[in-house]
């Protein structure tokens, strides 16, 4: 068996693991359930569970994958050798394909927006309303399942160049420029009038929101959709990790650069939502129909527009890469396809899989899952359900299932304090804090 490819620098595994976090969690969906929870206290929560929860999940997904060196479902066989655990690799694959499926249906509508503003046409579009020019486009037919193919073939085309030729390449051109953009931006936007009660909204907390359980259910759901932990994404990309690289600052250096780009992409959004009298609780369509309106209101709203949707669609984008990477690292190996192949065939299969989102505001929008509509269910079960019940069946198989020895070596932890307080995290604390939190979400349902 040939040799398994890897990074070509711990700068460029960085880049492409913090780029697999960074993408729609930490600017779209961020703030509108930032805005919905309460601003500060909520991401007071947030930053809480990726402490606890996260940053242990994060060492314990990435130190699977480097041990096996092999894809997400060879890394829980070898380390289960033949017991029921092995199969929690294909559950990680599994809904990395369902989250495509419909992520790349969002990112379609960022890449939409993204044209429209280089174009001109999505400013023309302020004559009828930006609240019908989006429900016009997500409701057309033909429209939005465009925009998500050309998504998800940009994606193939950079999975199928490898992983230092395409993936690693691709993320350190892009990553620089999303922090570079995000922030100009969030400069920007402190410089608005009435920028201070954005920031209040974002970092002064009123503490009377802890008494409501759904604060804690969506912080949750947040940090596992935002770092992307329970995909197997960092059990795959951790498979391409050199035994070089210290595994647990590389972990927090994720963790920490995928809360800050979140932090800052709040500082560049709720000061010019309050800036203009917007409400900071307009949901999903924060981005698409309140934004708009702010940005042709601002001095230079109009280049700030075009900025904010490049930044956008390039953060969907290295997502989806890092998404779509997962199966097609198992495909390949499992079928002995080439990657060109692979992705295509996964490609495929995830394209027809979200063909039902995107059209879940139109033709399909009288089918309902539970309350929401097709893409609205599947990313609430999702985000509030699969992701929480993976990263509870990770952390107590790397807690309990391995031997002790083996989990604080293979993390990088042996004969530290720090990593007796890591395996103690996923022992208790992350599976407890987990299943509480899951359960209040189920007696609100």
């Amino acid at each position: 068996m040939s040799a398994r490819e890897q990074w070509g620098s711990r700068h460029g595994f960085l880049l492409a693991t913090i780029g697999a976090a960074v993408g729609l969690g930490n600017i779209w969906r961020f703030s509108y359930v930032a805005g919905e929870n309460g601003g500060a206290v909520f991401l007071f929560i947030y930053l809480a569970c990726i402490l606890l929860i996260g940053l242990p999940l994060v060492i314990a997904e990435l130190s699977l994958g480097r041990r096996a060196q092999g894809d997400a479902v060879a890394a829980f066989e070898l380390a289960d050798n033949g017991g029921p655990w092995r199969h929690l690799g294909w559950v990680g694959v599994i809904g990395s394909v369902i989250i495509l499926s419909y992520y790349a249906v969002i990112a379609g509508w960022a890449l939409k927006y993204f044209t429209g503003a280089a174009t001109g046409t999505l400013w023309t579009a302020a004559a009828t309303g930006y609240g019908a020019y989006f429900k016009t486009f997500i409701a057309d037919r033909g429209e939005p399942i465009g925009w998500q193919a050309a998504m998800l073939a940009a994606a193939m085309f950079t999975v199928a160049g490898g992983v230092r030729s395409g993936i690693e390449r691709v993320n350190r051109a892009l990553m620089p420029m999303l922090v570079a953009i995000i922030i100009a931006l969030a400069a920007y936007a402190i410089s608005l009038p009435n920028s201070g009660a954005g920031l209040s909204f974002l970092f002064a907390p009123d503490w009377s929101v802890l008494a409501k359980p759904t604060v804690y259910i969506a912080a949750l759901g947040q940090a596992f959709f935002s770092l992307g932990i329970g995909m197997a994404v960092f059990v795959t990309y951790g498979s391409y990790m050199p035994r070089t690289f210290s595994l647990p600052t590389s972990a927090a250096a994720i963790a920490f650069g995928d809360s800050l780009f979140a932090i800052i992409a709040g500082i560049a959004i709720f000061p010019a939502v309050f800036s203009f009298g917007v409400d900071p609780t307009a949901g999903p369509e924060l981005a698409f129909i309140t934004l708009p309106q702010v940005f042709l209101s601002m001095p230079g709203g109009k280049m700030f527009g075009f900025v904010f949707f490049l930044l956008l669609s390039a953060a969907a984008f290295t997502s989806m890469v890092a998404l779509l990477e997962v199966p097609v690292s198992v495909i390949a190996h499992r079928l002995k396809l080439r990657r060109w192949s692979a992705s295509a065939i996964v490609g495929a299969v995830v394209f027809a899989a979200g063909v039902p989102s995107a059209m879940s505001f139109g033709v399909l929008s009288h089918i309902q899952i539970g309350r929401h509509g097709i893409l609205d269910g599947i990313d609430a079960g999702v985000s509030n359900l699969l992701l929480p019940i993976c990263g509870v069946l990770v952390a107590l198989f790397v807690g309990w299932r391995l031997k002790q020895a083996v989990s604080l070596h293979e993390a990088d932890l042996a004969g530290s304090r720090l990593g007796l307080v890591w395996l103690w995290l996923l022992r208790i604390i992350v599976p407890v804090a987990i299943l509480a939190i899951l359960l209040q979400s189920a007696s609100t349902l």
